[in-house]
């Protein structure tokens, strides 16, 4: 039977990348793919040890070049920072946002008030969760990643704050009752997602990479670790939901439905990851819905 032989090159460079020998002539481009990342080897660790791997004494190693990067600090902080001020811009409701005769003027509506100090919160105890919690498994990520986090964070801010702090805005239906529960709903979701950061954070010693089984501990808001493998972002779109409760606000919903569409696909697949990573992982996990998703 005749076979073909396939030369794969860099797309900018023409740098020939690989050569696969006796390709059989119905392998289909999905197939000729998998060959070609069989040939480019597994990604490695930089904890990865030499001698563990397999190889001979002659390894081969393949390099790629990632572009500009960023420390993760470094894009956490401005992303979060961006939404704080933002927010504060319109709450205060400076020249050329509303008008002139609202200039400095404040808002007739307690929840408005409420809103903002909410909004504050978050985005302050991120900024302290960034600096003194957080525990990085990399040091940076691609340069172009602040761009689009920022347009995202800093856009949405932009837009709940334009309409909740408008002069026009009208408090929710159900008054008091509606505003309490949202509160409620908030601080709770925001208790929480603390919790689980630092649970997190906990399992990872300073200066280390180690991954470990996040299990409940004492703290009951780790408990939800029982039913999902991201709790953190369960109590994120908790949050969300209470604020969108909290206003009656259509740009909070879009953003909290925005936000946990995002946050499922990246708890898919850290739940994935998991289950590749440790054999003895508990089976009635769910990604970020507890037996749902």
């Amino acid at each position: 039977m005749k076979h073909y032989e396939v030369e794969i090159l860099d797309a900018k460079t023409r740098e020939k990348l690989c050569f696969l020998d006796k390709v059989e002539p119905q392998a289909t481009i999905a197939e000729i793919k998998n060959l070609f990342t069989k040939t480019q080897g597994r990604s490695l660790k930089d904890e990865d040890v030499l001698q563990s791997l397999p190889v001979g004494t002659t390894a081969t190693f393949y390099f790629r070049d990632l572009g500009a990067q960023i420390s993760w600090v470094t894009v956490f902080l401005t992303e979060y920072a961006g939404p704080l001020l933002i927010y504060l811009l319109f709450y205060f409701r400076v020249p050329f946002l509303y008008g002139p005769r609202y200039d400095f003027t404040a808002s007739r509506h307690a929840v408005v008030h409420l809103a903002c100090a909410c909004h504050s919160f978050h985005y302050i105890k991120r900024l302290l969760e960034t600096l003194f919690v957080h525990r990085f498994s990399h040091g940076t990520m691609p340069l172009r990643n602040i761009f689009k986090n920022c347009t995202y964070y800093w856009g949405f801010a932009a837009w709940m704050a334009y309409y909740i702090n408008h002069p026009l805005y009208t408090p929710p239906a159900y008054g008091d009752e509606q505003v309490k529960l949202a509160l409620a709903v908030f601080l709770f979701c925001q208790l929480g997602n603390f919790s689980i950061h630092v649970a997190l954070r906990n399992l990872r010693p300073a200066g280390s990479k180690t991954r470990k089984i996040p299990y409940p501990t004492r703290n009951p808001f780790t408990w939800l670790f029982l039913l999902v493998s991201c709790p953190n972002y369960t109590y994120e779109v908790g949050s969300w939901i209470g604020f969108t409760i909290m206003t009656q606000c259509l740009p909070v919903a879009l953003f909290s439905l925005v936000g946990f569409v995002q946050m499922a696909i990246w708890a898919q697949g850290k739940h994935r990851s998991y289950l590749r990573e440790f054999r003895d992982y508990p089976p009635l996990r769910s990604p970020i819905v507890p037996f749902l998703l």
